[in-house]
């Protein structure tokens, strides 16, 4: 039934051996194991230290609640942006070594080193970890925190299968991580070149790795799409209609109907070359029925949309940012939210413009060029409109401003290249050289930007406390230094005729821009370092750097409503919605300091540990079928089988917060920013204005934070 592989294989470890553990016979992963390892036993040694495994265990691990599920997304972003990083100082240092054909190798390389199949995986694993493991992780960990404060809910529309989502993601990324240590990655590039990835090109496991993480993290990410679609949909609190809602919200729903219907698109192509590697079909191998270019198709028709998936959120947090920082509201909100379904509806109509050389007919390239060129019109929408945001504006250039500004400067440069790659005339030209790298770096280093804005603007919300300045800044120019230094010369080197995943620079005189590269990177290195001193003395000095509710004192939206950090039922009495920029329009009608009067039971749901132990048992399946160890993969799906059945009998499933409670966590809040005296508290007038409604009521029998969108008695308003 299975395809025979040549090679040893036993029954136990399938084809596991102690071959396939290449940090026992070469060095430089040799070194990073013993990292890795001796890092590993700090966090456990020091975890048992302070006794936090009972924590670690109740308020993380096993947690729905919404916002530390976000955090631990972001977390995973992290640790793998870090891990992607790392792969990208190791392929420029090896580029500035290799120069010339004469170049000297060391540590077993030919030239610069790195070996052509070690550099091969580096590129592979720097693609999909940036794009798949970082930047995604990254964008979703923030939609789940703020997406619903944003509307007023209390949670997700579906905790336990948010709680999945991030497991399987997890899952995704740890198969990753397994590979530097045990056996190898793909070499043949991030998205898969076909035929290369077919067995009998590369039989070794690195495909296999690729293919399942991938496919482990494309599930997680559907399921977190439809989760905030429902979420979106049918949480709103009363009042926020759909004109209403903000606009990182908007963003975020377009952006993960993007998700919900391309990310399947890419299971389906994973799945069929599972088919090809395991059972020996042919859907990919040309001259056997297959069809070479059905993957290119299948998997640009996501990998596109993908790019407007990181993109459409980033564009969320620009909009956020800018009016705060102006102190106006956004222009031109309608055309705004049009511009970005916009983006999402024309994102589907450009996936051809990844293989303009593939000998489509000139009609066919021209109308992806044009389809291409369309997207700049409603990008250009958003530019204006955060231009004209900014105009006769009190402009306040903190953090997260200068963050903003950075992404849309990197937008712009990343669009005018971008509309240079989109006629076909040019690509014949640099396809596959490292113009169209720099551009596409562009683009995503206008996401980080982004992220790292939304990191400085909602940091305060999460946490309760304000990121320090000065670390903060240094940690950003050199970030725009940095930048500098690796891509203008690579934009020059692109238009020099330079190809990408060159293992060696086959001409001594581009050597220079080489060197000035290198110099960036190193650049990149010493941000990283003041980044990490930035988080480090933010979380020292933190009770100095207490957060108001709104942090920043000019938020327009309901997150800056709630205390901060947010409690976990987010909102003790949920809002009424009476207009768009609902927080600005009660602070300009002194309607900040208003409740309802006595506080209500609050239905949330429990804690459970089975979206981790699911997530471990998929993690184990896909290992399992990476090395062909079938046993460990048929108990992996009986478990996981198992573990899903069991939890649909599992009744006791929520709880309820009494309205003592929340009283007394409303109270603490309060204490801990004010403590010397409430009367410090700023007060404003309180009442109604006109018909507007402050508070809307919930009964204690209605399901975790669903507002009623019928007419509930006017809340009794005071101070």
């Amino acid at each position: 039934m299975f395809v025979h592989l040549q090679g040893p294989w036993s029954p136990l470890l399938g084809r596991l051996s102690a071959e396939q553990l290449p940090f026992l016979h070469i060095p430089i992963i040799e070194y990073t194991f013993a990292v890795v390892v001796l890092l590993g036993l700090v966090v456990v040694g020091a975890v048992t230290y302070l006794g936090k495994w009972g924590y670690l265990w109740r308020g993380w691990l096993t947690t729905v609640d919404h916002k530390r599920i976000g955090v631990m997304y972001i977390l995973i972003g992290l640790v793998m942006l870090l891990r992607g990083f790392a792969d990208a100082f190791m392929i420029r240092l090896q580029q500035a070594m290799a120069v010339g054909p004469h170049s000297p190798g060391y540590m077993g390389a030919i030239h610069g080193y790195l070996t052509p199949f070690h550099i091969g995986q580096i590129f592979a694993a720097h693609g999909l970890i940036m794009v798949v493991f970082a930047a995604t992780p990254l964008l979703v960990g923030l939609m789940n925190i703020i997406v619903p404060l944003q509307i007023g809910a209390r949670d997700m529309a579906y905790p336990y299968l948010n709680a999945m989502g991030l497991w399987l993601t997890a899952g995704g990324a740890a198969l990753v991580m397994a590979s530097l240590f045990i056996g190898n990655f793909a070499h043949g590039g991030w998205y898969g070149f076909v035929p290369y990835f077919e067995l009998s090109y590369s039989p070794g496991v690195g495909v296999d790795y690729w293919m399942w993480a991938f496919q482990l993290s494309a599930i997680g990410t559907s399921l977190g799409s439809i989760n905030l679609i429902a979420t979106i949909v049918k949480m709103r609190a009363p009042g926020m209609t759909w004109m209403r809602l903000p606009i990182f919200t908007w963003a975020s729903l377009s952006t993960n109907l993007i998700a919900l219907t391309s990310f399947p698109v890419l299971m389906v192509s994973l799945a069929l070359l599972g088919l090809d590697r395991y059972l020996g079909t042919h859907f990919y191998t040309a001259g056997m029925g297959g069809n070479l270019m059905l993957y290119n198709d299948l998997f640009w028709i996501w990998g596109h949309p993908e790019v407007y998936f990181l993109i459409l959120p980033a564009f969320g947090i620009m909009s956020e940012i800018i009016p705060t920082f102006s102190e106006k509201t956004l222009f031109g909100y309608a055309t705004m939210v049009i511009a970005s379904f916009a983006i999402g509806g024309v994102s589907w109509g450009v996936w051809l413009h990844h293989f303009f050389t593939m000998a489509a007919a000139p009609s066919v390239n021209s109308f992806y060029s044009v389809t291409t060129m369309l997207v700049g019109i409603p990008t250009g929408v958003k530019v204006f409109n955060w231009i004209f945001t900014m105009y006769r504006g009190r402009v306040r250039f903190e953090l997260p401003m200068m963050w903003a500004l950075l992404a849309l400067f990197l937008l712009l440069v990343g669009g005018m290249t971008g509309m240079m790659n989109a006629f076909a005339s040019n690509d014949y030209m640099w396809h596959n050289g490292i113009f169209v790298v720099a551009h596409f770096h562009m683009m995503v280093l206008l996401i980080a930007a982004s992220i790292f804005g939304a990191v400085e603007y909602w940091f305060p919300k999460v946490f309760g406390f304000r990121l320090e300045q000065k670390w903060g800044k240094l940690f950003f120019w050199f970030m725009v230094l940095g930048t500098g230094f690796v891509f203008v010369p690579m934009f020059i080197l692109g238009l020099a005729g330079m190809t990408r995943r060159l293992d060696y620079i086959p001409y001594a005189a581009w050597a220079p821009y080489m060197q000035i590269e290198m110099i960036g990177i190193a650049l990149y290195v010493m941000a990283l370092a003041f980044f990490l001193a930035h988080l480090y003395v933010s979380l020292r000095d933190r009770s100095k750097n207490l957060a108001e509710a709104d942090a920043w004192g000019t938020g327009r939206s309901l997150e800056w409503m709630t205390h901060s950090p947010v409690p976990s039922y987010n909102f003790a009495i949920t809002p009424h919605i009476n207009t768009r920029d609902e927080w600005a329009w009660r602070k300009e009608n002194g309607l900040t300091e208003l409740h309802a009067g006595e506080y209500e039971p609050i239905h949330m749901p429990k804690n459970t540990g089975v979206p981790l132990v699911i997530g471990a048992f998929f993690f184990a399946l896909a290992f399992g079928l990476t090395w062909r160890i079938w046993w460990l993969s048929l108990i992996s799906v009986v478990l996981i089988v198992l573990m899903i059945i069991l939890r649909s009998f599992q009744k006791d499933t929520d709880m309820t917060i009494p309205p003592e409670e929340v009283e007394r966590t409303e109270k603490r809040a309060i204490d801990t920013l004010y403590p010397s005296s409430r009367a410090d508290v700023p007060v404003y007038p309180g009442g109604t204005v006109g018909t507007a409604t402050a508070y809307q009521r919930l009964s204690a029998s209605e399901d975790v934070g669903v507002s009623s969108t019928g007419t509930l008695p006017h809340a009794s308003v005071d101070r």
